[in-house]
């Protein structure tokens, strides 16, 4: 196990710890919102009938969001839920996935302080190792980048449920037999040191953690967004390198990265962090160039190259095509994310930006 893993575990387990959410961000003892709001997330049917029929009478949308997260765990009760978001917004929805592509649409829509506990104890029920992510001290809203309500279970467990690759091991070309000539590789060259990661194998890591060429890098690969963005993980006035996994939440279909120094979480598009410790640090990772092109391509321009070997210490089926192949292969999403411009671009459609050209402005 590496040294920082086991460091960053060691930390874990001091850092999880039973706790309420800080005290300015708690409801009072006695709040029939926010008591009526917990049974909407954890209590028998009949409690949670009783809690719609309350909130409802009540007639505010700041427990919207606590309606939301409990329209996707409480099955069975789509129907009455929704009901009473409709009543309570005006707006009619068929499942918990367009409600939430309604709530990103309207941020002008606060939450019920007790919100945050639901939230924490929601993730908590599903592993508590979540909890480090939205521990007391950096888990107000306004000590975060984005909003609480629109970070989301992507579905592992925290932190290792998809775990990272981390100086995984390499080999030359003529020894990668294992790679079709239409596989489609991460290609990426540093100061003369060349290699290729496969999709095949990258899609179940999510990313790795590695030096090229004497930069310490990660790549942080989001398969339900298609992007793969190369950041250098050393950061000025910093002695060591950040190392970063998956967290196993999402943002806007996004992934949320994280970092086993601190334990904030991180924007994979922007490479910024956006809750924990160092959200308001101004801290921007740098970009490294990669590309994405076949395996026969990549090898053709560069057969110097070395490869991702398939001893990479996990058991997956790294085999071509297998990996999210019914994601990839239907038009839908897995979660929600609202489009804006739906007349010019569909779902699923690549988007090609361009950005820090360093061109001087007219």
């Amino acid at each position: 196990m590496p040294i920082f893993y086991a460091l960053g575990l060691l930390l874990l387990a001091l850092l999880v710890l039973p706790g309420r959410a800080s005290a300015n961000h708690l409801s009072a003892p006695d709040d029939p919102v926010a008591s009526h709001s917990r049974n909407l997330a954890f209590g028998e049917v009949e409690k949670i009938r009783a809690a719609l029929a309350f909130l409802q009478n009540r007639g505010k949308t700041d427990v919207a969001a606590a309606l939301i997260v409990a329209l996707r765990y409480r099955t069975g009760m789509d129907t009455e839920i929704a009901d009473v978001l409709t009543a309570l917004t005006g707006h009619e929805a068929a499942n918990w996935a367009e409600w939430l592509e309604w709530q990103q649409d309207h941020p002008e829509i606060d939450y019920h302080p007790s919100f945050l506990d639901i939230k924490r104890d929601t993730l908590a029920r599903i592993d508590p190792r979540y909890l480090v992510f939205f521990r007391n001290g950096w888990d107000q809203p306004e000590d975060m980048r984005i909003r609480l309500e629109e970070i989301v279970w992507g579905g592992p467990p925290a932190m290792d449920g998809i775990p990272a690759l981390n100086h995984p091991k390499m080999i030359a070309a003529k020894d990668a037999g294992y790679m079709a000539e239409d596989d489609l590789v991460f290609g990426i060259q540093i100061n003369g040191d060349t290699r290729a990661y496969p999709l095949r194998i990258m899609g179940w890591h999510e990313m790795f953690n590695d030096v090229i060429g004497g930069v310490p890098v990660a790549l942080a690969y989001c398969t339900l967004c298609g992007s793969g963005i190369l950041y250098e993980t050393k950061l000025p006035g910093r002695a060591k390198h950040i190392v970063f996994g998956s967290s196993g939440m999402l943002y806007r279909s996004n992934k949320l990265m994280f970092d086993w120094g601190s334990f904030s979480l991180w924007n994979q598009f922007t490479g910024e962090p956006v809750v924990g410790p160092l959200a308001k640090s101004g801290l921007r990772l740098k970009t490294r160039p990669t590309v994405v092109m076949t395996w026969k391509d990549w090898r053709q321009r560069h057969p110097d190259t070395r490869i991702l070997s398939l001893d990479t210490g996990y058991k997956r089926d790294y085999g071509s095509g297998v990996v999210y192949k019914d994601y990839f292969a239907s038009p839908e999403l897995m979660f929600p994310v609202s489009v804006r411009t739906k007349k010019n671009f569909r779902k699923k459609d690549y988007i090609f930006g361009i950005r820090d050209l360093g061109l001087a402005k007219a």
